[in-house]
């Protein structure tokens, strides 16, 4: 428990928690092991919940209209879809084992408990998710200015 609290403590999402609430995540999560090539999960899959990288190197790439280059997370502490701790929607991107990799899974159903129990952490995750959608939006700005000339 200890270990996935630490590891919690080294994922900037889960920096809006306080060290009781990364140890409540911790305990609820789940350790998991993924050989090389093995799926996380496909696009059009609905996650239960968010993935932070212990060890290893993850691939993910895009699906659809939103394809382009994958990409490789291999920084521990790596969170694959903070969004699914709220969300429960279809993700349009698959993430691969690279290398043998250990994550832990973070329940969304541990994450909405813990948002109820504190309304303060569910006010930072609010703040935090529409930080990180402002960049992401800001980030396609000039592919939105491009189609827009074309």
């Amino acid at each position: 428990m200890d270990d996935a609290a630490g590891v919690l403590s080294q994922a900037d999402f889960f920096d809006i928690c306080d060290d009781e609430q990364r140890r409540m995540l911790g305990f609820a999560g789940d350790r998991q092991h993924f050989d090389a090539d093995d799926v996380i999960y496909r696009a059009g899959d609905v996650p239960q919940g968010a993935y932070v990288l212990m060890d290893g190197t993850v691939k993910a790439r895009h699906e659809g209209a939103e394809a382009g280059k994958p990409y490789a997370l291999s920084e521990p502490g790596s969170v694959i879809s903070p969004t699914a701790l709220i969300l429960d929607k279809p993700r349009p991107v698959t993430f691969t084992a690279v290398t043998d990799c250990e994550l832990l899974f973070v329940p969304r159903s541990a994450f909405l408990k813990l948002l109820r129990q504190y309304p303060e952490l569910a006010q930072r995750a609010a703040q935090r998710i529409e930080q990180d959608l402002g960049r992401y939006m800001h980030a396609l700005e000039p592919l939105r200015r491009k189609m827009k000339g074309a």
